[in-house]
């Protein structure tokens, strides 16, 4: 396995270089036309994931690689217990945390306390790559609290946790992307993965849409549990992102992002 330092410098250029690609592919081939630009959006949702990651550092220093080294040096875990090939245990521990990771996306939209957290994500009212780091804290911290949960429970190896979490950060920056895929080839595409018209759907303002389309990397636990949605109701250029009761320029400003959760009671997304 990577030492730490190494295993930050690969995750820093993986992350450089697949943001580069897809913020230069949003300026080429735009899908839609932004509401509120970049601008301050962007300087607010790239100051939210430095937060994120700093606070992740600081509670989690080992975060989930780091646990996963632990469980195996220790024989921790239902995969150590049986004594799986590292390669079966590595397949089937990055498939259990992509249905983990899609699960938890379900659950978040579904319990009031969490969806308060989660509609920080939401409520920006653009979709493009920045839109992938844009998770309070909070929801960021929950969220690594489960996948160790989770690596050091099941004993996933430590390589499979690495490749898991580059590719996750790697699909969500392109499946949320503002880009233009050729109608054929993005039909073919999400028969497997999540593609930008896909998830998009998942950040229109009506309710109905809003609940599908969890997944961030494999396109088929949506299919399989019947909460895929094909496209939006109002197509792609006429459907409304971010959220019904929040259609100003307040989410895209650093205090209101990190104070929302805290506000006084909020109602779910539009029913039309």
């Amino acid at each position: 396995m990577l030492g730490e330092f190494q295993e930050t410098a690969w995750r820093l250029a993986l992350f450089a270089g697949v943001f580069g690609v897809m913020a230069m592919y949003e300026v080429a081939w735009p899908r839609r036309d932004l509401v509120l630009g970049r601008g301050r959006r962007w300087i607010t949702n790239l100051f939210i994931v430095v937060l994120d990651s700093v606070l992740v550092r600081l509670v989690f220093p080992l975060a989930a690689v780091g646990a996963a080294l632990w469980a195996g040096e220790t024989g921790t875990g239902l995969f150590n217990a049986l004594g799986l090939p590292v390669w079966i245990a590595g397949v089937a521990g990055f498939l259990i945390l992509d249905f983990a990771i899609w699960a938890q996306h379900l659950i978040f939209h579904k319990v009031p306390i969490l969806w308060r957290v989660h509609r920080v994500h939401h409520s920006d009212r653009d979709i493009d790559v920045t839109t992938a780091l844009r998770f309070h804290p909070i929801e960021i911290l929950l969220s690594m609290a489960i996948k160790i949960g989770i690596v050091v429970a099941l004993g996933i190896p430590a390589f499979a946790v690495f490749v898991f979490e580059v590719v996750l950060n790697g699909m969500a920056m392109f499946n949320h992307a503002n880009v233009r895929i050729p109608v054929r080839v993005e039909r073919w595409l999400r028969l497997l993965v999540v593609t930008p018209d896909m998830h998009r759907v998942h950040h229109s303002i009506i309710h109905r849409e809003t609940d599908s389309n969890y997944g961030f990397n494999l396109s088929v636990w949506d299919r399989a549990f019947g909460t895929y949605v094909a496209q939006p109701e109002k197509g792609h250029d006429g459907m409304t992102i971010g959220l019904a009761e929040h259609q100003s320029d307040a989410p895209s400003r650093i205090g209101w992002a990190l104070m929302f959760p805290f506000r006084g009671k909020q109602r779910r997304d539009a029913d039309q």
